[in-house]
């Protein structure tokens, strides 16, 4: 028997062991799918706290259950661990780290080079290799190819290597791991046949494209497309402000369409790990070909700008009431990235409170999933959403909306609020001014309409 057909065989009867590198938002839910799958599965971290938190059935990512990961540990089929000599164990193992920007915003490949190097120095013939993180198109074929071959080991004969995007949506309680599809590419037709049957086990829909590099591009697409469009309503909020128009109504109105339209929303700026870096990447390898990628270079100048409107609208508020931003108390509500999540990663909610607080305000914040967070090596905690602590605030700034604030209350008991989301449209009129994304329409009031 094979390479190829001892490693299909041993995923078909889940003898197969699967190692999970990187135990974050990724590598912990794909290791839980294939530890209830019924896989034995090693997942390595460098992180000796995150190992012992998860071998104490504590889950650190929101969307996992600490119940759900005490009992793959208790049952045997997952062992979180720092001993990268583990690995040496693993079938098939999955590449799960970060893979952020320089400040220079080219790809930092650090990470995956890492992980590459701890795999080569525990590979062996009949291992799969697959690789998850975000990357350039090319990553797979031209970073790890090489290493692992350097070790005499023949990619789709002696061990197999693929490429296949991650497409976690931290906090959406429709798509998770294993109902959302999953697009697998490999180096060779027979890495994509084994990395298809090894997601296959676990995932309920496989979608096999022709190429790591084609794999690689599917994600890039996926989140260009999403930051464009979330650049393009950016830019209609500005432009409804101008003119004097409600943004979200027009918005609202233009998604009544039946075809042509889908809706996006605007907002403080983007977060996340995936939207606010990934067109980066291709933008970057498109350099490398001299090309220039216009509408990804102006989507991102258009969403980077959106935390500086925001203060603008922050200060214009704070000049309607005679104060400026020095020595005003801002009180910002949701530093998440989005609602309802603890993910924290390129929230533009910091980049408002360092502008803020470089004006010289006093910042506050609240955040019902992130009580505390570490910033320049210091910590940082929340403010009790009180009717005191609102009373206090010169400006609250609604910039995540996470559906566990009362926005009654707050608008009951602050005195200005700058809503950048929108989260206040159902709220019954108080004594607090808000502030919209985009002026409000001058025209007829939303209460008469209805009588149109």
């Amino acid at each position: 028997m094979g390479m190829k057909d001892t490693l299909l065989s041993g995923i078909q009867d889940r003898s197969a062991v699967i190692g999970v590198v990187g135990l974050g938002y990724v590598g912990l839910p794909l290791a839980m799918e294939f530890a209830k799958a019924g896989f034995t599965v090693i997942g390595y971290d460098i992180s000796e706290r995150t190992c012992e938190r998860l071998m104490a059935g504590v889950s650190h990512i929101q969307d996992v259950p600490s119940a759900e990961v005490a009992a793959q540990v208790t049952a045997g089929r997952f062992v979180a661990t720092v001993e990268e000599a583990r690995l040496k164990e693993c079938d098939a193992i999955s590449i799960a780290v970060p893979t952020p920007l320089s400040k220079t915003r080219d790809p930092d490949m650090s990470f995956v080079q890492a992980a590459t190097e701890a795999i080569a120095r525990n590979c062996r013939p009949g291992m799969l290799i697959v690789l998850e993180s975000t990357t350039y198109p090319g990553t797979t074929r031209e970073v790890m190819q090489p290493r692992l071959e350097a070790q005499g080991l023949k990619v789709g004969r002696d061990v197999f290597l693929a490429f296949s995007p991650e497409r976690v949506d931290p906090g959406n309680a429709k798509w998770h791991t294993k109902n959302t599809p999953k697009v697998v590419g490999g180096v060779t037709p027979d890495c994509i046949e084994v990395a298809c049957a090894l997601y296959g086990s676990c995932i309920d829909t496989i979608v096999p494209v022709s190429s790591a590099e084609a794999a690689e591009l599917v994600k890039l697409l996926e989140n260009t497309f999403r930051a464009v469009n979330i650049g393009l309503v950016n830019e209609m909020a500005i432009v409804c402000d101008k003119l004097g128009v409600n943004v979200w109504e027009v918005i609202d109105a233009a998604a009544t369409k039946p075809f042509g339209y889908m809706k996006f929303t605007p907002g403080p700026g983007i977060g996340g790990h995936c939207i606010p870096l990934d067109p980066h990447y291709l933008a970057w390898k498109m350099r490398m070909l001299n090309y220039k990628t216009r509408f990804i270079d102006l989507a991102s100048e258009i969403n980077s700008e959106m935390p500086e409107y925001v203060v603008r609208k922050v200060a214009r508020a704070l000049n309607h009431d005679r104060k400026s931003v020095n020595g005003s108390r801002i009180l910002i509500l949701g530093i998440a990235y989005k609602k309802d999540i603890d993910d924290m990663r390129e929230s533009p909610a910091f980049d408002v409170m360092r502008l803020l607080e470089e004006r010289g305000a006093i910042v506050d914040y609240h955040d019902p999933h992130v009580p505390h967070f570490r910033e320049h090596g210091h910590e940082r905690a929340g403010v009790a959403l009180t009717a005191e602590v609102l009373a206090a605030a010169d400006t609250v700034v609604i910039v995540t909306d996470h559906t566990g604030v009362d926005y009654q209350f707050v608008v009951d008991h602050a005195t200005v609020v700058v809503d950048t989301r929108n989260a206040t449209k159902q709220t019954e009129p108080s004594k607090a001014r808000i502030v919209p994304l985009s002026k409000l329409t001058d025209g007829i009031p939303e209460g008469e309409l209805a009588h149109l």
